[in-house]
């Protein structure tokens, strides 16, 4: 285990947006950071100085002061819960369940699975130990090396060997993600009532290089843009705000804080609840960079008192509310909002199994532990169990496979 892992869990769980500086202490502008004036600014504490170091000098009019121990520490709090070593995957790799197999060989792949879809009644646990112990690119591999040995496709031959809810299963596990994604965000714009599930789901979570890459695919699987179908198939302001995720212009994260431009927002956004306003909540829920969307969240609920969900449920309604509603759980928690997705896919009278393959196999090499953990800390019940519990078949062993491990 690597030594930084408790460290940095420990940043980013000791600090909380509560340690904000008290409103009106912000920066003079954007790009510079507070208590920060010459060229050399830096985030985080000086080197060689901890929390206890002596406050700065006062600083020019505009700028922010800190005038005392207190207000240094939360400044200092939140800048360090924002730095790179304080983010849990940068420090000690993925939080992903499924990892590079370290003994890999792809012949020995390559055999186990002929022998498991050749030989007398196919071996589906066999078939499902090796796609679901070996990385998406280490699957890629494999299916080449079938394809040159056997001079057979492995995924048309898994698709005549299986059947039901295990051969949709082993049919993602073998696409390339873009093209997993495309093909679930291509059915969600033509199912009537999922595209601001789905197409939230997707649009919003991936990274900009996998967004990219989804684009890409859906244009050449379906021979269309992704955009045509959003204009086509949605309206009003779930087409406004799909078509604003799909540009994939997001702000990334820059480690500085802009209290200037979190003070407008929370103002736009009050203000903006009247007719005709709805491209400023679309504008700045998909532009904007999560963290800075995060403080704005909290200052605009010590504003106006309550959560900014409890206006989006006032102000929007239909599938507009519900796919704002998704964005903020996305923006505020990536990590709970598929553990809440996953136990809504759970709980229907029959699981929705599409769902299920989807989130898992795509949260698998990135965060699903973190799932695993909002999912055991919200629900009292552990994640793996409750797939043990609610579902039957074939495929519970290749889920169970992905969720990889009960959480106590």
């Amino acid at each position: 285990m690597c030594p930084n892992r408790f460290f940095s869990i420990g940043l980013k769980s000791a600090w909380s947006l509560s340690d904000l500086p008290p409103q009106g202490a912000r920066a003079r502008g954007r790009g510079r950071e507070p208590g920060h004036t010459g060229a050399g600014a830096h985030t985080g504490t000086p080197p060689g100085c901890d929390d206890t170091c002596s406050p700065p000098a006062p600083l020019a009019s505009g700028t922010m002061s800190v005038t005392s121990k207190k207000m240094g520490l939360s400044l200092t709090q939140e800048i360090l819960s924002h730095l790179g070593l304080a983010n849990k995957t940068a420090a000690w790799g993925t939080l992903g369940t499924l990892r590079t197999f370290l003994s890999f060989s792809v012949d020995k792949d390559v055999q186990r699975l002929l022998r498991a879809i050749t030989g007398p009644g196919v071996d589906r646990t066999a078939i499902v130990d090796v796609l679901t112990n070996r990385s998406r690119e280490q699957r890629q591999v494999i299916a080449q090396a079938f394809q040159e040995r056997t001079q057979q496709d492995l995924l048309k031959s898994l698709q005549a060997a299986l059947s039901g809810h295990l051969e949709g299963i082993v049919v993602a596990l073998l696409q390339p993600a873009a093209r997993l994604d495309a093909r679930e965000l291509r059915t969600a714009l033509k199912d009537s009532g999922a595209a601001e599930d789905v197409g939230v789901e997707i649009l919003a979570t991936r990274t900009p290089p996998q967004l990219q890459e989804c684009l890409a695919a859906y244009k050449h699987d379906f021979q269309v843009e992704a955009e045509e179908d959003i204009k086509s198939e949605t309206s009003g302001t779930l087409r406004d705000l799909l078509l604003a995720l799909a540009k994939g212009a997001r702000e990334s994260y820059s480690e500085i804080i802009d209290y200037n431009l979190a003070e407008q927002d929370v103002q736009a956004l009050k203000q903006a609840e009247g007719p005709s306003t709805e491209g400023i909540w679309v504008l700045i829920l998909t532009q904007r960079n999560p963290e800075h969307l995060v403080r704005v969240f909290d200052q605009y609920q010590r504003r106006t008192g309550h959560e900014l969900e409890h206006t989006v449920r006032n102000r929007f309604h239909g599938d507009a509310q519900r796919a704002l509603l998704s964005l903020a759980s996305v923006i505020r928690n990536t990590a709970l909002y598929f553990a809440d997705k996953l136990h809504q896919a759970l709980r229907e009278t029959q699981p929705n199994y599409q769902a299920l393959m989807r989130i898992l196999i795509s949260r698998s090499e990135t965060d699903l532990l973190s799932i695993r953990a909002e999912f055991r800390r919200k629900f009292g019940k552990s994640l793996y169990s409750s797939l043990q519990d609610a579902v039957k078949g074939d495929c519970r062993l290749a889920l169970l496979a992905l969720c990889r491990a009960e959480d106590l």
